[in-house]
């Protein structure tokens, strides 16, 4: 290698690795085991496989075998998953938190399993919602295998059970892996309830603290999204209920905003490219104003 381009390196090394920098401050060294992206995806394929059966993973010309191939998959995923466990408590933790997460990811791992006969029943309410919803489905295996509120939603409920066990990272990873394959972003802290739908689903946006209630419905382009940010006594944003409250059987049309702690009571209908930021009754209709309608001869004022 030239004397030149050899220069060039070690100047830059040593900028790289300086600590006179002030803003390094903001990209710390990370020196501790990470969540592996690739056996994550792996993770959620056998989710997929276990929930999914035919869809995912193998598929079954003998019903016989169903029960054999599940047991691997579930020891596979436990095997998977409780590694990832571990990683993922270790993120920000000290070196004697990190020793503690070897006992504790088994367990966590564990308990995911056991959820999973619970969390198939909900993520059917979703893709009964999904079909019930869309008259363009022909069947619920083509809602299983083809919409994407369905990828979505069934990363945010494995993400959110995860987050409850008290697992950091992990979660975000999920549900970011969603948002990247589906263009739908639901944040793991959010809580929604059973057979929820997305209508086409592209610019979703769910934040942290949104609640959404049973038989809720969005389309595509919406936002449940914070208003503003409260400051601490360091000037970082407080970790508050900060976004909306969506009752029982409300639905809301395509790229509307609702920002803020408020809350759309049960019933109710939100119109679509609204911008929402007061609460609405039971039984609601909200529509944005009529379009008001001006002439122009020859293209002139547009």
């Amino acid at each position: 290698m030239k004397p030149a381009i050899i220069n060039v390196i070690q100047k830059n090394i040593s900028l790289l690795i300086s600590e006179d920098v002030n803003e390094y401050q903001f990209i710390p060294l990370h020196d501790k085991p990470l969540p592996s992206l690739q056996k994550l995806t792996q993770i959620v394929d056998l989710f997929r496989t276990v929930i999914f059966p035919g869809y995912y993973g193998d598929t079954f010309s003998d019903t016989d075998t169903l029960s054999f191939h599940m047991g691997v998959n579930l020891e596979r995923l436990y095997s998977l998953l409780k590694d990832q466990v571990k990683n993922g408590l270790c993120f920000n933790a000290t070196e004697d938190q990190c020793i503690e997460s070897e006992k504790l990811a088994p367990d966590i791992a564990k308990s995911l399993i056991n959820k999973l006969p619970e969390l198939k029943r909900i993520v059917a309410t979703d893709i009964k919602a999904t079909f019930d919803s869309d008259p363009a489905a022909k069947s619920y295996g083509e809602v299983i295998f083809c919409y994407p509120t369905i990828r979505a939603v069934f990363n945010y409920r494995i993400a959110h059970e995860l987050l409850k066990l008290g697992v950091p990272v992990i979660p975000r990873v999920l549900t970011e892996m969603a948002h990247s394959e589906t263009g739908i972003d639901i944040h793991p802290g959010a809580k929604i309830g059973e057979y929820f739908s997305i209508d086409h689903g592209t610019g979703v946006v769910i934040g942290e603290t949104s609640i959404i209630g049973n038989h809720v419905k969005l389309y595509q382009g919406v936002t449940l999204g914070a208003k503003s940010f409260s400051l601490d006594e360091n000037g970082n944003p407080r970790n508050i209920p900060r976004h909306p409250i969506l009752e029982d059987y409300v639905v809301v049309y395509a790229n509307t905003s609702i920002l803020g702690r408020i809350t759309i009571g049960r019933d109710s209908i939100i119109g679509g490219n609204v911008w929402l930021t007061n609460s609405v009754l039971q039984s609601s209709r909200i529509l944005q104003s009529k379009a008001s309608v001006t002439s122009f001869n020859d293209g002139l004022g547009i």
